[in-house]
């Protein structure tokens, strides 16, 4: 199939693909606090298989999907008209869907996804996304982090760790809600924040009459996650970003996320990807897309076993390789 010269979605949306069969792949990790849940998908046809994870945070969802609570997926589709099928299921369950569709659409083809999009995959540059500098600093002494901002980050506290000169990303979590969020949208946590890292940049503020002073001379430095699920999410943004924070699954569809890639490119918006505590495939299918369109990060991709335990050497380190030339997207 040869590279389209139209929109990047023109692409891949008449990719063919056969669905002989469904199959559901529950995984679940226990952690402190919790047990994270996903589930990932399975499509088989034509001696091939696709793959993609849904990574929906809630419980009922994971422990309610079966394959008895999808529409009928077997037959001869292309990846537009699969879409269609995908459409209107709960969480980030679309993606989990329409990711393992590509897959599937790719491998049967006998195409990577950068041959099918005509881009080059580059190595991709990883941050760690865990409180414990000092630990992983003395394993990896090159590492690279995005923190959580949280209100016991006292000024002895934020200039320790603007000392390590290794943080690229602070989440102020403003736009979250919840028990579980430590970070009080104040403007002297803000003020804190963005004079300790002048360099850093300040995703998810919580923009109001008190904090937007704080943040008056660095809406440079702003940049989105939470909001952004769609081109129209960007455009209704209070100000142009000059970054943005790219989670698949939060776009649900594969036309959603490309026509964003499209539009962030010829606005010169740069980006890095984020993931959703990925237990399977979906790991690395994020860490493909940061492959083919944003490999420089600040990417908070990092293997997943950054997420399943202690500070330890031995782990793969940033860069990681580019995006294999196989068929498929994984």
């Amino acid at each position: 199939m040869p590279i389209s010269s139209g929109s990047l979605y023109d692409s891949v949306k008449d990719l063919n693909l056969v669905v002989e069969r469904v199959a559901l792949e529950h995984l679940e990790l226990k952690l402190e606090h919790m047990t994270r849940r996903t589930t990932v998908v399975h499509l088989h046809g034509t001696g091939h298989e696709g793959v993609g994870e849904d990574v929906s945070y809630e419980e009922d969802l994971q422990l309610a999907f079966a394959e008895e609570a999808l529409p009928d997926l077997a037959g001869e589709h292309t990846l537009d008209s699969f879409s269609a099928l995908a459409t209107g299921q709960p969480g980030y369950r679309p993606w989990g869907l329409e990711s393992a569709a590509l897959d599937l659409a790719l491998r049967q083809a006998g195409l990577s996804l950068a041959e099918a999009v005509g881009r080059e995959a580059r190595p991709v540059r990883f941050v760690v996304s865990q409180s414990d500098v000092d630990g992983w600093r003395a394993v990896s002494p090159g590492v690279r982090f995005k923190l959580d901002a949280s209100d016991s980050w006292t000024d002895e506290v934020v200039a320790e760790l603007a000392a390590t000169g290794a943080v690229d990303v602070v989440d102020l979590k403003g736009l979250y809600e919840g028990d579980w969020v430590d970070a009080t949208p104040t403007a002297d946590l803000y003020g804190r924040v963005a004079r300790a890292f002048p360099d850093a940049w300040l995703e998810d503020p919580r923009l109001n009459e008190e904090t937007d002073p704080a943040l008056e001379a660095d809406h440079e430095r702003i940049t989105w996650d939470f909001p952004i699920h769609s081109v129209e999410d960007v455009e209704a943004l209070a100000f142009a970003p000059i970054c943005l924070n790219s989670k698949p699954s939060r776009f649900g569809s594969v036309r959603r996320l490309f026509d964003f890639y499209e539009y962030c490119e010829e606005r010169g918006i740069r980006l890095y990807g984020g993931g959703q505590s990925e237990l399977g495939p979906g790991r690395g299918q994020i860490q493909h897309l940061a492959s083919l369109f944003h490999p420089h990060g600040p990417n908070d991709v990092a293997p997943k076993e950054y997420n399943s335990g202690p500070a330890r050497p031995g782990l793969p380190e940033s860069p990681l390789p580019p995006a294999g030339s196989e068929p498929g997207f994984r």
